[in-house]
């Protein structure tokens, strides 16, 4: 499975590393690794929430769906966070019947019953402490991208839509179709297309802030120079 290298750490997701040592090796029996292939689902709009997943690489995405079966990307999750919020926060439903998640760029992560999470927010420690910190900057991403998609021109919303990613798979490249960048924008293909020949220096402050309020809330000074540190 991971014939070059060796097979990614609990340590490499940054919320999961942020632990002492004590409270992971008292999850590691717990976590199970698993794939991230393009295109997983990992919920449903509507299904409960059985499991959160700590990414260890690769971009799992929060999608909006409309009546008509469009829908638009809200936030994304990387090697910064975890997948599955709503099941520490009382609702069995990952922010309801109109949500899905699912992986946008493959990676892996570290997967986690929510009965054993639950058992150890109980506990009010420093994981808990790291969710709702992690819970706290995933609605900052949420509320500027929403901000950004209504207020900034198409080429300033693929800045955001690509330094979020770069950062968070800690390379200078990344692999997308005009298509793939259309439908989580939620806008139209020939759009992206326009406004790919005339990207530049041209990012606004919506990427910034939501990084700065990852990196306060997490203790790091960037989220690519935690990748780094990992060996991401």
């Amino acid at each position: 499975m991971f014939p070059a290298t060796k097979p990614p750490a609990p340590a490499d997701n940054l919320l999961l590393g942020a632990l002492p040592a004590e409270d992971r090796r008292r999850l590691l029996p717990h976590l199970e690794l698993v794939a991230l292939p393009v295109g997983k689902v990992i919920s449903e709009p509507g299904e409960r929430v059985s499991h959160v997943f700590f990414p260890t690489g690769g971009i799992v995405s929060m999608l909006a769906l409309l009546d008509d079966g469009t829908s638009a990307e809200i936030a994304i999750v990387g090697i910064e966070g975890v997948v599955g919020i709503s099941s520490f926060l009382g609702d069995a439903q990952e922010f309801g019947p109109r949500y899905r998640r699912a992986v946008t760029m493959a990676g892996h992560a570290y997967q986690l019953r929510v009965d054993v999470l639950m058992e150890e927010f109980k506990r009010d420690g420093e994981l808990r402490r790291q969710l709702l910190r992690h819970t706290q900057a995933l609605i900052t991403q949420i509320a500027l991208t929403a901000v950004c998609n209504r207020l900034h021109r198409l080429q300033q919303q693929m800045c955001r839509w690509l330094l979020l990613r770069l950062d968070r798979l800690g390379g200078s490249e990344l692999f997308a179709t005009h298509k793939q960048i259309a439908n989580q924008l939620g806008v139209r293909r020939e759009g992206v297309t326009e406004a790919v020949s005339h990207l530049e220096q041209c990012v606004c402050e919506c990427y910034g802030v939501i990084e700065k309020e990852y990196a306060r809330l997490l203790g790091v000074t960037s989220i690519r120079a935690s990748l780094s540190r990992t060996g991401g």
